[in-house]
């Protein structure tokens, strides 16, 4: 392709480029590009200079979606034709009994016409778990590799066939069913990344029963909040577990988080615990008889033949609980069928999947990542995952690549944060490893600056593996705005295009759509199918929440940047917006425009009182190793900051982090961020789901600027 002006992209002979279709065909009120800067991938190095980075013509060639043109053409089907494009779709899934034809989707998401409600697939019956494992073993698939494990110390590993899946997930499945769990019953499961995670969750869909995966780094007191609120027949959890070289003794948290619920009046009267030997023997394990049972002691005896549960394709899946601004947990309920044809087919075009590829997620199933993109997705296709239960700086920053290397993983999905934290340790670590198997990246979680997007480009994925930069939420059950890889050219930093069936509009603080290049709130226009049908026993929440902010839209309580050309850039939460002076900034700009220095690694920016201004910017600044904090620095990175946003951006306060406050999945606690820049010390709150508490005190300690 050329553009409008007949402009060719640096680097790159037309020949590679003729699979590219011109960018008026885009969505969004993309227009012609004329006078850019591009890099075909493989060609050279993504810089800054380079405004677009094109998929290469071989890549194109293969992919499931390659050009515009035939994205275009499946996302207005999916837009004037949901019911059709969805419906095809679903029919290579088995059911029971097909969906009503003319109740494939029903919705009201205007609050002023009525309760809100959606539905997808309504009469239909399947199961989830038969559809991720007895469909590919029928297929001729059971000797395939469903999942890899590796484990926390390298050398430890483990793998199951789809037929050996199977044979797990049935013998707990008797077992549950043994004690009384049937469909509709709630069972809470914290457990780490062991293959015994995604056996619990299969288990429990093969029988209809509702599971609740709690993260296993949450505290006593937030695991009892989730049992007061759910109140499971059973919690599965596993004795300890190793992160790097600290043992985390998971069951004396459980042991906590039952004695608190039972305080609220909430008894669980059973507890299934695995014994993880390499992390704690049993005999040294606090044991409450009568209450607590050895996985290995009774599920083992159940047989591998467990008959299949039919669920409504509106029956509950699963709850995931969520962080709300009011402190109480707010647990989002997925049902089966609309979010097992979404995961899937997110997954497969996201990642423009192939039978022969090896994918590996580094998200925890505690997180909504983990359920679709490690669990049901991946398995809905047939795919072989790797579970992980490190950290990927253990022994060292090379982890990662000595797993991608030892298991020819081809798709690699992670989160900004883990970016920026090997960037930070150097490139020495990615480099001295093949990576020769990669063919596509993936980020998730937040907005990923487009330094640590081009470092992830350039280095570990060699300038020739295209990044599914994904935006999407707990609550819409799979990816909303993902490019898909070998159909358009990438902005770096930019999540691009709606995936199908998916209406992304901005609108104003009154909430009117806003066309053409625009800055607003991101909401979406209609229902998809993976989208959460409410709040677990508080649907007035779910409606005050994400549809009464604009009615008749469901509210993203994200901010969001649509530039001349289509492209979407997620600027953050709205409550992460600063207002300073009349000004709204996105707290994730500001920290793209620190990190964006050569000397810093990391950045976080919160608000914080001014007298004057209404708001100021407060920001937490990580340097690279052995950069030393100076107040030459300091004004230097100001003036980035002002040269890239202007000055009515620049940071009020810079305080210097040795390390930031996140979680073990990597999420930054801002709220924690928050209270010491405001001083607010004794109001920190609970601190113990952070990978290293002590970086709290670090940052109390130090003095900023």
């Amino acid at each position: 392709m050329g553009t409008a002006s007949g402009d060719q992209p640096a680097g790159a002979s037309s020949d590679k480029l003729r699979h590219v279709e011109s960018m008026s065909e885009l969505p969004s009120g993309a227009g012609r590009i004329s006078g850019i800067n591009a890099v075909v991938l493989g060609e050279s190095l993504a810089a800054e200079e380079h405004d677009l980075v094109y998929p290469s013509a071989e890549f194109s060639a293969d992919a499931l979606v390659p050009s515009p043109k035939k994205y275009q053409k499946m996302y207005e089907r999916s837009i004037n034709d949901p019911a059709g494009f969805w419906s095809e779709i679903a029919d290579a899934f088995y059911w029971k009994e097909k969906w009503n034809p003319s109740e494939v989707c029903s919705e009201n998401l205007d609050v002023t016409k009525g309760p809100v409600q959606i539905s997808w697939f309504k009469g239909g019956k399947t199961n989830i778990c038969y559809n991720a494992v007895d469909r590919n073993i029928e297929a001729g698939n059971g000797d395939k590799i469903a999942m890899y494990w590796e484990g926390n110390e390298p050398g430890q590993d483990g793998k199951l066939t789809y037929s050996e899946l199977l044979d797990r997930v049935c013998q707990l499945a008797n077992y549950l069913k043994s004690v009384g769990v049937g469909k509709g019953d709630a069972v809470i499961i914290y457990l780490p990344m062991l293959l015994e995670l995604p056996i619990a969750m299969l288990a429990c869909a093969r029988i209809g029963a509702v599971h609740s995966v709690v993260f296993a780094g949450f505290s006593a007191d937030s695991l009892a909040q989730r049992i007061v609120d759910c109140k499971p027949k059973l919690v599965i959890t596993c004795n300890a577990v190793k992160r790097g070289v600290k043992p985390i003794l998971l069951k004396d948290i459980v042991d906590a988080g039952l004695a608190e619920s039972e305080k609220q009046g909430v008894a669980v009267g059973l507890c299934l615990t695995y014994e993880n030997q390499s992390a704690m023997k049993r005999e040294d394990t606090k044991w409450q008889a009568g209450r607590d049972v050895w996985w290995q002691d009774v599920v083992t005896s159940f047989p591998t033949k467990c008959d299949v549960e039919w669920v409504d394709a509106e029956d509950p899946l699963f709850l995931l609980y969520t962080s709300g601004s009011t402190g109480k947990p707010k647990g989002v309920l997925h049902t089966t069928g609309g979010y097992m044809v979404y995961s899937a087919t997110t997954f497969k075009y996201a990642f423009d999947y192939k039978p022969s590829d090896i994918y590996w997620c580094t998200a925890d199933c505690g997180w909504i990542t983990g359920h679709s993109y490690v669990t049901y997705g991946p398995l809905l296709n047939g795919a072989t995952v790797l579970v992980f239960e490190g950290t990927p700086n253990y022994p060292d920053s090379g982890r990662c690549w000595d797993i991608v290397d030892k298991y020819k993983v081809t798709i690699f999905y992670t989160a900004p944060t883990l970016v920026r934290s090997l960037m930070r340790d150097g490139t020495e670590y990615v480099t001295r490893h093949s990576r020769k198997s990669l063919r596509v990246l993936g980020s998730v979680g937040e907005p990923i600056n487009p330094s640590a997007w081009r470092w992830f480009y350039n280095i570990v994925g060699d300038s020739r593996c295209p990044i599914s930069d994904t935006w999407w939420q707990t609550e819409t059950g799979g990816f909303m705005i993902t490019p898909l890889p070998g159909a358009w050219p990438q902005k770096p930093g930019s999540a691009t295009f709606p995936f199908f069936g998916v209406q992304p509009v901005i609108v104003d603080e009154k909430g009117k759509e806003i066309e053409g290049e625009c800055s607003g709130y991101l909401c979406i226009k209609k229902s998809w199918p993976g989208a959460f049908r409410t709040l677990y026993g508080d649907h007035d929440r779910y409606e005050t929440t994400y549809f009464k902010p604009f009615a008749g839209y469901y509210f993203t309580g994200d901010g969001c940047s649509r530039d001349k050309d289509g492209y979407h850039w997620l600027t953050g939460r709205v409550d992460d917006v600063i207002n300073v002076s009349g000004h709204r900034i996105g707290t994730a700009e500001v920290e793209s425009a620190l990190v964006s220095h050569p000397k810093c690694a990391e950045a976080a920016v919160v608000a914080v009182e001014h007298e004057v201004k209404g708001q100021g910017i407060y920001a937490f600044v990580t340097l690279v190793d052995g950069v030393p904090y100076s107040e030459e620095l300091r004004k230097s990175l100001i003036l980035t900051v002002r040269n890239q946003i202007g000055a009515f951006a620049a940071p009020d306060k810079i305080h210097w982090a040795p390390g930031l406050p996140k979680t073990r999945s990597g999420k930054i606690m801002r709220r924690i961020l928050r209270k010491i820049a405001s001083k607010q010390l004794d109001e920190l709150g609970d601190t113990s789901t952070l990978a290293d508490p002590g970086v709290v005190d670090q940052l109390i300690a130090l003095k900023d600027c």
